[in-house]
């Protein structure tokens, strides 16, 4: 138990005594619900204290916690709760009314009261706080256990669900593995986010992805301080650095991206001076950016590569990146990258195929949840992929040039999204930017952007050409220029690129 460490979520602090003592009691709960070592136990929360208290219950268990994206609709979060197999769900007032159709018949659904300040935060109704008629509320239910002193079971952490975009979601299983992989995963975790006992950290990001959910179980290791945000907030965020003085942050570029959209005068108003280590990943960051706040925060800004599966894989200092912009790093000590053809051949230094992985006793063995097919599908001799395509460099940098995926093949030709993307988020005039292929008579795929215009600016379709023909090949360039209000992302910055791309397929009659 970490007994130094305090939670901050808006005006409550909750002591490290408390936290543990309503994790201990809700594991009590779990257990007399039957729970055994590898049940599963769904949470649809967002970002609060509770998610850290069941996280915490459920790891001495050996539970997986599942953890469900809050934005899924009825029919999206009953295919994960029948997956997973839960026993249980426990989820966040407003939410549990447009999923109640979904839930499993005998479920036990446990009802954590909406807070004021995810209330205001997400502007819900003033009673989105209130139960339903009978629910078992969470705090009560909690409460009316003694706290466990079984013996701790070994963690399996969470199974995350992937995005789903090619197909239905896969859950990610860890298996209880060995005691040296139980390490490995630890001290790959600290040295990822150069992690310390006694550090400032907020937790920005929502927990159902794996990036601000590894950040969070680090912090609840080592921290003096964590400071949970109900939803991610550019101006707020330099004003929590500031009030709390936050030495460690795990972001993603969009994120990133939106601070640097501040204006000057904003962005100078706050004392940034407490951040040690900012660590950025779960998509390629454009250089412009990575250059950008590495100018504003000094050289604390790292980042990392991995994948749901595969977890941590690379590691790129402020120092890597400048002297090879755009690298994803070099693997961590133990783990090892093969870049390989369609074929399955290796790939030399400097040539582009897909990234497969061997992560040695770094991370803990995983399936997925009701998929072993799958599972060995993405494996050769013992490296693994999720997709993504790039290569390494003469000394084992690696560089990301998109995901497999996404790539648009035009003409014959491997065109890469994320580069243009790059260049187009660059332009002060676009607030917002995803490049996808569309169909094209003549080549098969054609290049297309949707582009959202910064506040209060205006830029035309010529005038999006034009400046990428300036940093990219003309080849490159987008034959189709759409202007959106907004991207559908996600909570994490991901955008969904197939409903961007839906249209177009469904009016050409194809789908390739």
């Amino acid at each position: 138990m970490n007994s130094n460490l305090a939670i901050h979520f808006g005006d409550r602090r909750v002591s490290a005594e408390t936290l543990h003592q309503n994790a201990d009691r809700a594991a009590t709960g779990f257990a007399q619900l039957g729970l055994q070592p590898g049940d599963a136990v769904a949470v649809m929360l967002r970002n609060d204290v509770p998610y850290l208290e069941a996280m915490l219950a459920l790891d001495r268990l050996g539970v997986h916690l599942v953890a469900i994206n809050w934005h899924f609709n009825a029919e999206e979060t009953g295919y994960l709760l029948r997956d997973c197999e839960a026993r249980v769900l426990v989820v966040h007032a407003d939410l549990l009314a447009g999923i109640a159709s979904a839930v499993p018949a005998g479920m036990q659904v446990l009802v954590v009261p909406t807070p004021a300040e995810i209330v205001t935060a997400y502007g819900l109704p003033a009673t989105a706080h209130e139960l339903p008629e009978g629910a078992h509320a969470w705090p009560a239910w909690r409460d009316s256990f003694p706290p466990s002193t079984a013996e701790r079971v070994r963690s399996v952490g969470s199974m995350l669900y992937t995005s789903g975009t090619t197909g239905r979601p896969k859950g990610v299983m860890r298996l209880p593995g060995s005691a040296r992989q139980h390490e490995g995963s630890v001290r790959l975790r600290a040295m990822a986010s150069q992690a310390r006992p006694g550090m400032h950290c907020a937790i920005v990001g929502p927990l159902y992805h794996a990036g601000p959910n590894s950040a969070a179980r680090m912090a609840l290791e080592l921290a003096a301080e964590i400071v949970v945000l109900p939803r991610f907030d550019a101006e707020q965020l330099l004003q929590t650095i500031e009030q709390h003085r936050i030495t460690h942050l795990s972001l993603v570029p969009i994120m990133l991206v939106r601070l640097l959209k501040l204006p000057e005068t904003v962005r100078q108003r706050y004392d940034m001076s407490s951040l040690e280590n900012v660590t950025h990943g779960g998509s390629p960051c454009a250089p412009e950016v990575r250059r950008a706040i590495i100018e504003w925060w000094g050289p604390i800004v790292n980042e990392t590569y991995g994948s749901t599966e595969a977890g941590l894989v690379t590691f790129a200092t402020s120092a890597d990146w400048l002297a090879r912009p755009g690298t994803a790093g070099k693997p961590f000590p133990g783990t090892s990258i093969r870049i390989l053809d369609a074929e399955g051949r290796a790939l030399p230094a400097g040539e582009v195929g897909e990234i497969y992985v061997n992560t040695g006793d770094n991370t803990l063995p995983f399936t997925y949840r009701n998929n072993d097919a799958q599972r060995h599908a993405i494996e050769q001799d013992g490296y693994i992929t999720n997709g993504d395509v790039g290569y390494l460099d003469a000394d084992g940098y690696l560089y990301i040039t998109d995901r497999k995926r996404d790539m648009v093949i035009s003409g014959g030709v491997n065109i890469y999204p994320a580069e243009i993307e790059h260049a187009l988020v660059a332009n002060p005039l676009i607030a917002d930017c995803a490049v996808f292929g569309v169909p094209d008579a003549e080549f098969g795929e054609a290049v297309a952007a949707a582009v959202v215009r910064a506040p209060g600016r205006a830029i035309t379709e010529t005038e999006v050409c034009d400046w990428l023909r300036q940093r990219v090949a003309g080849y490159k360039v987008p034959r189709l220029v759409e202007f959106h209000d907004a991207l559908p992302r996600d909570s994490m910055g991901k955008v969904f690129k197939n409903q961007l791309r839906a249209p177009h397929w469904e009016r050409a009659g194809r789908a390739i």
